[in-house]
């Protein structure tokens, strides 16, 4: 009962998403509609939201949940035993062979973790493990706990083999957790489902991780004006929007996962190198990109990085943007979305 009311509350959050861009000229000769098929689902721990725009693609909505499911069962950690699950369980025992999907995600997440020196970690599993933030059973651990499992967090003790396809970690109780770039992973090949089926123009929302397909169907060659998610509030209230097609704003931020322990709250997003939440300005960072596993990868690297070095990142990086916003309710954009985004929540304050 309680996962039916969160579904209904979220579901009608994300009705509030999407603002769609005011052009009154309609497409000419179009196969699309402004009704779209949808479905939504509670999965891996989150609201999955699909929506179809071209006309005759309702079974395609089927096809796409099937492959949304597969994948899950292949990456979850702590629910029954995937792929990842196997992995850990053979830590310091054996490499362990995997599908190509999940051997494709490990392999994307160690170079993320190479990239960032550590700052993003596929094996943070040992902290998230500890923490349990997100669960029923949270906790803040102490810091002997911490120093404990920090010796177990380390990238460059995972070895891939991509002849076999397998992957080891070299160390007893060390834990893979790819649910930093998971969702992005299983964004990107809902995208490849829906192209490979015919499918132009359709919105993916895997609990936050959004990509809009194509140009909104309301007007002649329109964008989506998508809402960048407000990070001192529930998933689904926003404090602005941007245009964009064919492209994925994922955030990362502290509104979405925390406990709170003697008044003090501590986020999910967890530092490798420390044990603790990170600790800086940043309350969110929405990224802009083309593909939803590096818009995953790269909030959680940007995120460690603080503002200014963070903004200074995106702004030298080529096909990126973002969108940070600081504990005091400020907002700093980054070069590419100085003129395109919209302010529509008057306490926050844009500041560059």
């Amino acid at each position: 009962m309680r996962a039916r009311k969160n579904l209904n509350y979220f579901i009608l959050l994300f009705s509030m998403l999407f603002i769609i861009s005011g052009c009154s000229e309609e497409k000419e000769e179009t196969q699309l509609t402004k009704e779209p098929y949808s479905k939504t689902e509670f999965l891996m721990g989150t609201v999955v939201n699909i929506k179809i725009y071209d006309e005759g693609k309702k079974d395609v909505i089927a096809i796409v949940f099937d492959r949304i499911k597969e994948l899950s069962n292949k990456i979850t950690v702590n629910e029954g035993q995937s792929e990842v699950e196997k992995i850990n369980e053979q830590a310091g025992i054996q490499p362990q062979e995997v599908s190509e999907d999940v051997y494709t995600l490990v392999k994307a997440a160690y170079e993320y973790s190479s990239e960032s020196d550590g700052s993003f970690d596929l094996t943070v599993g040992p902290l998230t493990n500890l923490w349990r933030i997100g669960f029923d059973d949270a906790k803040k651990p102490t810091q002997s706990e911490i120093e404990n499992s920090l010796s177990l967090v380390d990238y460059t003790k995972v070895e891939l083999d991509d002849e076999k396809r397998t992957v080891f970690l070299k160390e007893e109780n060390m834990r893979l957790d790819l649910g930093a770039i998971a969702k992005g992973y299983i964004t990107d090949e809902v995208v490849k489902v829906l192209k490979s089926n015919g499918v132009s123009t359709a919105i993916i929302d895997l609990g936050g991780n959004i990509f809009v397909l194509g140009n909104s169907p309301r007007a002649k060659d329109a964008e989506w004006n998508v809402g960048i998610q407000n990070p001192f509030e529930t998933r689904g209230e926003i404090l602005g929007s941007i245009p964009i097609s064919n492209k994925t704003i994922v955030t990362s931020g502290i509104y979405e996962r925390f406990i709170e322990v003697d008044g003090v709250k501590y986020h999910h997003l967890l530092d490798p190198k420390t044990g603790d939440p990170f600790d800086n300005e940043l309350a969110g960072v929405s990224i802009v990109t083309g593909k939803s596993i590096d818009g995953d990868g790269l909030s959680t690297v940007v995120f460690s990085k603080g503002l200014q070095e963070g903004l200074d990142f995106i702004n030298q990086s080529e096909d990126v943007e973002a969108v940070f916003v600081t504990k005091d309710k400020s907002i700093y954009l980054s070069k590419g979305l100085k003129e395109q985004f919209r302010l529509n929540d008057d306490e926050f304050t844009i500041r560059n």
